[in-house]
């Protein structure tokens, strides 16, 4: 319907607007009192720079279009990356940002997600204690959520990519084998399918990647010859796929990676439950993983800074792998949903991207961290939670008292 929006019927004109406006109004007032200032990054951003920061769901999503004089461009799909790109560019460190806005996403047919959302985020640029911005942004996020009016139960998940990355870097044998997996980090399947292919039970290679290493073995110009022969050339150059089959030769001479390594790696990533038994099963890993050591340091610390502020963080959800689907978060990430509306998305989420700063601001770092609320999906969060309150009173016929609503299909992990 015209007058729908994400998650709302009749969110786009009269009372249903009002009660929209009044929600990102509390929302603003928040992380206006918590020090940010309004910006507001540009609508269409350039494809080019965008589209490599994300992961391959938004980006196989986004709204791309053409300008002749601008060139390729998209619709945002969310708001962090834009406003790094702001204030890389043109603003003082250290920053706070709020925005409450619009992104788009395309959506396969028959879908229920909406291709438009609103999105209200704060972002912190350059804070002198990094911990403490974890905490304090989870803090912001859970507020947002929790301080209204009629707010609904909330259930948090959390996550720190740091444990990955920690683990990867335990890896024997030259940098481009780390490299690959930091590349692949955020594709859990294609990760785990590299990170197997190191070690002793690795395929054997298909005759036509036989052929090729064969071919690298005899030479130069045998190698030439075979790359032309079997018309290899292509997008990448001559000297570029000589160069790429060199490295395939030498990765086939390493000798295997430890199995138990590899299931080191593989129990950390495994790791799950309340966040204060989490860190106690990491720190026996760790044992074996020196380098673990300094992330689980961080994590402590930023459990502590929980508690100061009030959340239960030993009880708190953690999951080693959760966070593994927007390649631009790089440490402590998290989510909040409504388990009385199973059928929404998470209502809101954010983590820890500092090396997105980094890509965005010409090899100049930044410690950052944010989160974002999705107004829409937390108003709908209040309606389903008085709807189930109303239903848990009268019943509806057939069905027991209080029973809750049947789970719609799975939703995006990101807010």
């Amino acid at each position: 319907m015209a007058a729908s929006r994400a998650y709302l019927p009749g969110g786009r004109l009269g009372a249903g607007l009002a009660e929209l406006a009044a929600e990102t109004a509390r929302i603003n007032a928040l992380f206006a009192a918590a020090g940010a200032v309004a910006v507001e990054p540009e609508t269409l951003q350039p494809a080019d720079i965008m589209l490599e920061l994300y992961g391959e769901d938004i980006r196989a999503r986004a709204f791309v279009t053409h300008d002749p004089v601008a060139g390729d461009l998209v619709l945002r799909p969310d708001f962090t990356a834009p406003v790094v790109r702001l204030h890389m560019a043109h603003g003082a460190t250290p920053a706070r940002y709020a925005y409450c806005g619009p992104v788009w996403r395309r959506q396969e047919p028959g879908s229920s997600r909406p291709t438009e959302y609103l999105q209200a985020g704060v972002e912190i640029l350059g804070a002198e204690d990094p911990i403490e911005a974890d905490a304090e942004a989870f803090d912001l996020i859970r507020r947002a959520l929790g301080e209204g009016p009629d707010a609904p139960e909330l259930s948090a998940l959390t996550g720190d990519l740091a444990v990955a990355l920690a683990m990867i870097d335990t890896v024997e044998g030259p940098e481009r084998r780390r490299a690959a997996l930091r590349r692949h980090i955020w594709r859990p399947a294609r990760f785990r399918a590299l990170l197997e292919s190191f070690g002793p039970a690795r395929p054997e290679p298909g005759p036509e990647r036989r052929a090729l290493l064969e071919a690298v073995r005899a030479g130069d110009e045998p190698l030439r010859r075979h790359i032309r022969r079997h018309k290899l050339v292509g997008l990448r150059g001559l000297d570029e796929i000589m160069q790429r089959a060199r490295q395939l030769a030498e990765d086939a001479a390493l000798p295997p990676l430890d199995p138990g390594r590899i299931a080191l790696i593989e129990r950390a990533l495994a790791v799950r439950g309340p966040s204060a038994r989490a860190l106690a099963e990491l720190r026996d890993i760790a044992a074996e993983a020196p380098a673990l050591t300094p992330a689980l340091d961080r994590m402590e610390a930023r459990l502590e800074a929980l508690a100061r502020r009030g959340v239960d963080a030993a009880a708190l959800p953690f999951d080693a792998s959760f966070g593994r689907a927007l390649e631009y978060y790089d440490g402590f990430v998290f989510e909040f949903r409504a388990p009385a509306a199973p059928h929404l998305p998470p209502l809101g989420g954010g983590g820890r991207y500092d090396a997105l700063t980094r890509r965005l601001g010409g090899g100049r770092t930044l410690p950052a961290v944010g989160g974002v609320v999705r107004p829409e999906a937390l108003i709908a969060a209040r309606r389903a939670a008085r709807d189930d309150e109303g239903a848990g009173e009268a019943g509806p016929p057939g069905a027991p008292e209080g029973a809750a609503p049947r789970p719609a299909p799975a939703e995006e992990t990101r807010a």
